[in-house]
């Protein structure tokens, strides 16, 4: 296939970049953003760096890895990534835990460069946050890929293929790096699952078996443990309001609050760990596998993979052992740590104000689960 097949989702290329800079620098909304981000730099100073980048790669490198290293900085307690079981000079399609809906790509991103690769990712993101022309544009320079949702059957499976397709051709054609959730959209109690759908889509594009087709994209399932998910108390509040509310869904609003939130919240520390390319574990599955369980199959490997590679903080354990009501991990925390988390804890419940009804006992016990269940998965993993 050529590129032209993939216009409708692909990033801009170089040549598309400088009217797309325009589009954006005569925003009204997205000059509103860079007077937020950028209080001290005028509007053509921003354009001029912008303007100066001829590609996807040199705008990620002169407006996204600045700001994010310096998010980080205030956002977070550091971050850091385990790349010893991947090859620097490879390209790979990276399957990761979703913890937050914009950072765990970008973040990815910036610890790849910092980690000696020369190129980032190609970033499937969802349409429903792309609203907005501006965000679509700007995500579109950042080398974001979309996905097409709230589609018809016919309309979903024609979407998927040509989705398949463009994720073989960046791997094979353009030589770069993809990354996609396991899932669609967050795991809000944080039990990680791969859906087989994911994977099914990927075999769509490329040639050959199933797994022949999977070993084009050279997989790489990736661990994202952040110590503390801004976006607890927002994701115990739907929970809730999906419980008692018949039909109740998040609106734009609510999005844009669970982005702004994961993006500026605390995280504490924050950890990437990438698990070896699944090729040569592809090619030891049995050709004689069932094609009705080859999917559930290699969703479980990866799977096991991304759950053993958690990295845990004391505060999971404390959050297993509470909810529990034991003290079976006693030994991975102290009480300042018993201390801490229960004072963040009833500060993330004191934030949910408009829940009619509000349940404190389901809400608090969402937040622990969220915290309790990768432990839960680590141990059975290993």
């Amino acid at each position: 296939m050529e590129l032209k097949d993939f216009d409708a989702i692909r990033p801009f290329e170089p040549e598309e970049l400088p009217a797309a800079y325009e589009r954006l620098l005569g925003d009204r909304q997205f000059q509103q953003v860079l007077d937020y981000l950028y209080p001290q730099v005028t509007h053509e100073q921003i354009g001029e760096k912008m303007r100066a980048c001829r590609n996807n790669l040199e705008f990620q490198k002169a407006f996204s890895y600045g700001f994010l290293k310096k998010l980080m900085a205030q956002a977070s307690k550091g971050m850091d990534i385990n790349v010893e079981s991947i090859d620097p000079k490879r390209r790979y399609t990276f399957v990761s835990n979703h913890r937050d809906i914009v950072l765990d790509s970008a973040l990815l991103d910036v610890l790849l460069i910092d980690a000696g690769f020369d190129t980032t990712c190609e970033i499937a993101i969802g349409d429903n946050l792309l609203s907005l022309p501006w965000v679509k544009d700007l995500v579109r320079i950042n080398k974001s890929f979309i996905v097409e949702r709230s589609l018809s059957p016919r309309q979903m499976l024609a979407a998927s293929k040509r989705m398949g397709n463009y994720m073989h051709y960046v791997i094979g054609q353009k030589n770069d790096n993809v990354w996609i959730a396991q899932r669609e959209g967050r795991a809000k109690d944080s039990n990680d699952r791969t859906q087989p759908a994911i994977l099914k889509m990927m075999a769509m594009g490329g040639e050959g078996s199933v797994c022949e087709r999977l070993k084009q994209l050279h997989i790489v399932p990736l661990s994202i443990s952040y110590e503390l998910d801004p976006c607890d108390y927002l994701k115990a509040r739907e929970m809730q309001l999906k419980r008692d509310v018949e039909g109740w869904k998040k609106s734009a609003q609510d999005d844009i609050l669970s982005m702004r939130t994961g993006i500026m919240g605390a995280k504490g520390r924050v950890h990437y760990h990438c698990a070896p390319c699944i090729d040569e574990w592809l090619e030891q599955l049995p050709e004689d596998t069932p094609r009705a369980d080859i999917f559930d199959l290699i969703a479980a490997h990866i799977d096991e993979e991304i759950h053993r590679n958690y990295r845990l903080y004391p505060c999971n354990y404390v959050a297993l052992d509470m909810i529990s009501g034991a003290d079976a991990f006693k030994e991975q925390y102290n009480e300042d740590d018993v201390k801490a988390f229960s004072n963040y804890l009833e500060a993330q419940l004191a934030k949910i104000t408009d829940v009619p009804q509000k349940d404190e006992a389901f809400l608090r016990e969402q937040i622990l689960t969220m915290y309790a269940n990768p432990v839960v998965n680590y141990i059975i993993a290993r």
